[in-house]
């Protein structure tokens, strides 16, 4: 990595191995917003497990995506968040990255799955939340590498394999730490 990466949007941030938080650790984090307000991105690489068959039965229309289901972050976990492809309807969704959209209600996701089957998409809940300054000081702290995001890291890489694929793109010490397992009593 020879460019100085910024916090901005679609950069993606790659938790460092001081990252100790369950839902953090070994994350990697789509900045969609960023703003000197606050920033909000979504985690691409926790699968989003639908627990109760109640609520499975309610979504029965996007069950059979349960691959594309993952966690967006620990805030409002009951909202979904929709990442994809698809350039249609650009008055309803905001470009994050070159070929990445945010948005779209169910609706449209609906429509996405009936005319793009085979159209990448990410169904997240909840999001990532940052108010001023308080990423800045993450990044500051050493908890965040930022990486640029492309539409293949996010969408083409299984979640169980994107830290370290990311890590190891990134070339140098950080192909390094690609290494490093999850459960550290393991080594």
């Amino acid at each position: 990595m020879n460019k100085t990466l910024e916090l901005e949007k679609g950069s993606l941030l790659i938790a460092t191995p001081t990252v100790t938080d369950e839902l953090y650790k070994q994350s990697v984090v789509l900045i969609c917003e960023y703003t000197s307000y606050g920033s909000f991105g979504l985690i691409l690489n926790k699968p989003y497990q639908m627990e109760a068959k109640h609520q499975a039965a309610e979504m029965d229309e996007i069950v059979h995506l349960k691959d594309s289901l993952r966690i967006g972050g620990s805030m409002q976990q009951n909202q979904l968040m929709l990442l994809h492809a698809s350039n249609k309807h650009r008055d309803q969704t905001l470009k994050v990255a070159d070929g990445v959209y945010l948005g779209g209600d169910f609706p449209f996701l609906q429509e996405l799955i009936k005319e793009e089957p085979d159209s990448s998409l990410l169904i997240c809940f909840g999001y990532t939340g940052w108010t001023a300054g308080e990423l800045e000081k993450q990044f500051a702290d050493g908890l965040w590498y930022i990486y640029p995001a492309s539409k293949s890291l996010i969408f083409d890489i299984p979640p169980d394999r994107l830290w370290k694929e990311t890590l190891n793109s990134m070339g140098g010490t950080y192909k390094n730490i690609s290494m490093i397992p999850s459960d550290l009593t393991l080594n």
